[in-house]
Order: structure tokens, then sequence, then C-alpha cells
């Protein structure tokens, strides 16, 4: 039995585990709702109970016992991710009861948090979700992809695969805001496609109406400057053969490959790259962090002035995240899925 705390009762946080490894597509066998006992707070701690979180790309890999970038999960233990909450026990310094945090200890409702590992937000000025959708993680990979990775500049075409997640559809918002001439999109529905064009891409269309060569190459007849690259596969390929000489390539996910349990083929058209001394350059946003204020000032300016929209794709209830995640990989979302806890 837990000791009980300070707080007069035993806390208990309602939390989802992952109950086994998924090979190929996940399924909600892979995890498993879990009530634990809290302890009491350390010293430089703090008590969230989380409002919304996030359910990404990325998770998936992390599901698969792989060295990474980042630790793998692990089996019967909680999953984690972005999540926005409210302090409700404190025992960090600038940290007080009542304040709005951004931290990583999501998939659970209540979450102890390192204070070295919490930011503070201002939810009068936004949404929680907008801390992990435009103004968060996933915009800051949007604008150092495209402004850094890519080395974006005026006047370039862009060419964003995956157009109408959460990244994606930032992308080209973002490269249309900064003087691209010409942007387009790829996406899994009419209805995305649609979006897409009510967001300003300038062209966008349906990967499962054809070949995306073929298609990539009636939107863009004089080529591509800039492929971000939310998939891989056809599409990666597809971009090789489009971009122009010095063309270049931000590597932000595959997605088309993650639940694969056979190799998939590599571009075949690589070689292409030496001709046209293309640049293909892979990253993660941890790495970008320096951008961080420049892109939140600016994002800031864009969603003011009405230049840049994001979507959100809502499921209700902490039990529903598994289910969100799994039909965040079967591209069920348009924009960022959240979950509200």
């Amino acid at each position: 039995m837990s000791p009980k705390t300070s707080r007069g009762n035993i806390l208990k946080a309602h939390e989802i585990h992952l109950a086994s490894r998924p090979e190929g597509w996940p399924t909600e066998d892979n995890f498993r709702a879990e009530v634990v006992d809290l302890p009491e707070l350390a010293d430089g701690q703090i008590l969230v109970r989380n409002i919304v979180m996030s359910v990404d790309p990325y998770m998936r890999g992390r599901m698969n016992d792989v060295k990474s970038y980042v630790p793998p999960f692990q089996i019967d233990a909680p999953l984690d991710g972005g999540a926005v909450g409210e302090i409700i026990e404190s025992k960090a310094e600038g940290f007080s009861v009542g304040d709005a945090v951004v931290h990583g200890k999501g998939w659970r409702d209540l979450a102890i948090v390192p204070a070295k590992g919490a930011s503070k937000v201002d939810l009068g000025a936004a949404e929680a979700s907008a801390y992990l959708s435009a103004l968060g993680m996933t915009g800051t990979t949007a604008y150092a992809g495209l402004t850094d990775v890519a080395s974006f500049k005026e006047g370039d075409v862009v060419f964003v695969s995956g157009a109408a997640g959460a990244v994606g559809s930032l992308v080209g918002q973002i490269a249309k805001a900064l003087g691209a001439s010409r942007v387009i999109g790829s996406a899994g529905s009419p209805a995305k496609v649609a979006r897409l064009l009510e967001l300003g891409f300038d062209a966008a269309f349906d990967y499962h109406d054809g070949p995306v060569a073929e298609q990539l190459r009636q939107a863009a007849p004089d080529g591509i400057d800039v492929y971000f690259d939310n998939v891989g596969g056809d599409h990666l390929e597809a971009a090789i053969g489009s971009l122009n000489k010095h063309g270049r390539i931000a590597m932000c996910g595959a997605i088309a490959q993650y639940n694969s349990t056979e190799p998939t083929p590599a571009p075949r058209n690589l070689a292409l790259a030496i001709g046209k001394e293309l640049t293909l350059k892979g990253f993660i946003v941890g790495s970008y962090a320096h951008l961080t204020e420049e892109f939140r000032t600016k994002m800031t300016q864009w969603l003011a002035s009405g230049a840049i929209e994001f979507d959100e794709t809502v499921v209700d209830g902490l039990d529903n995240a598994p289910s969100a995640f799994i039909g965040l990989m079967k591209g069920e979302n348009t924009g960022k899925m959240v979950v509200t806890i």
C-alpha cells in the first residue's frame, strides 16, 4: 500500500501503457489503461493535471525496440508525448499552482514533471492545443525544416507531401507567407485536397488518383526547388525526378514505411541527385531549438493576421488515445490530431 502524501490522500493517475510492441500496424491490443498511485513530489517537480495531449507519427518508431534518436517506449510503462496542463501542486521555483505548462508527459491525466521539462504558456493568448500545434513543436518543425534545413528562399517552388497533416499544412502556408512562387501539396482524400486549396496552396492532388510522379509533373511543369518530405517512398522518388538543379529536400518523416514489416526500397532514381546536385538532409526538431523564439514571434503575427490557419482533429477522452493514434497512422486526421483529457 502506498503511503499517504502531504496532500492528505493518495492521488491516482490514469495512464495508457504500452502492452506489447506492434508488428506492422498497431492495434488496440498494443495498449492498456492503468491506474497508478502517485508519490509525493520531490524538490524541483510539479504536478500537472493534463488538459490536452498530442499523438504524433514519430511515436510509432518509439514502439519498436530499436536504437534511435529517442529511447523506445518500454513495455508495461506509460507512453509519453507532448501535453498541456495546469499545475495543481508545485515544489519548483518559478512555477505556481494554476500556471499552465507544456511538457512531455502525455498519455495520462496527472503527470509528475521535472520543472526543467516544462514551459509556461499563456492560455489567454491561445487555446491549449495551439501550443502542441502551430505554436509548438509541430510549428517549429515546419518552420525549421523549410527555412533552415531546406534553405528556402523567396520565389522557390515548394512541394509538400502529407500536406494536410499537422506539419505539412503549416509548411505550405509558411512557404506562401515567405514568398514562395508556387506551393503544391499531396494528400489522401478529395476533402483534404480541397482544404489545402482553401489554405492557399496553389495546387494539390490526391495520391490515390494516379502515380505521384505524374501528378507532380502536372502540378509543377517547370519543376520544384524544395521538397518537404513527410512520407518517403514513391513521394520521395517523384520529388527527386521533379527537382530542379540545386534542389533541396528536408526529410522530416517517412510515414509510408513506419508500419512496414519488410524492408522498403530506396528511391530508384537516387542517382539523379548527383547530376542535379541535390541536397537531401534529414532532421529532428530538437536540433533547432535556437529557432524557437524567432519562429514563435513570426507565427504569432501570422496567426493574428490570418495569414496562417491550423486545423485540428480532436478526440475526446484519454481512453480513446490509442484509437486516435491508430487513426493518425491511417490518415484519418486533418491537421493536428489531439486528445482532450
